[in-house]
């Protein structure tokens, strides 16, 4: 029995990939950081395994329909918690406002891969 990824075209398993790519460079970057004694908040290494996971599990195609919902959800949370553009002034404020709305995209992204994964391919 094949995959689900390997039915779909390559330019769809290249996105899919280039989505997760984020989960998966980030978590592991700030997971190597805390590894070689950069102080690192427990709950950033929490959410930083769990973006590695989310990222590993969606780029090799697996449960995508829920993972990718999951990740939607990360998204959505780190916008809200980390990027608080809202108490900033200036300058500040459009940088924490751009990675806002860097993340809407992507959780965008992720709920439309969640969307469409789980479908028989229409291609």
């Amino acid at each position: 029995m094949r995959s689900r990824s390997s039915r779909q075209p390559p330019s769809v398993i290249t996105a899919r990939v280039m989505l997760a790519s984020v989960f998966v460079v980030m978590g592991a970057l700030r997971l190597l950081g805390a590894y070689q004694d950069v102080p690192t908040p427990g709950s950033t290494l929490v959410l930083s395994t769990l973006e590695l996971l989310l990222g590993i599990v969606i780029a090799a195609g697996w449960k995508v329909r829920w993972t990718a919902f999951a990740a939607m959800l990360v998204v959505l949370a780190d916008a809200l918690l980390s990027h608080k553009f809202w108490s900033l002034t200036g300058g500040a404020r459009y940088a924490q406002l751009l990675h806002v709305m860097k993340n809407i995209s992507m959780a965008g992204g992720f709920l439309l891969l969640s969307l469409v994964s789980g479908h028989k391919p229409r291609y």
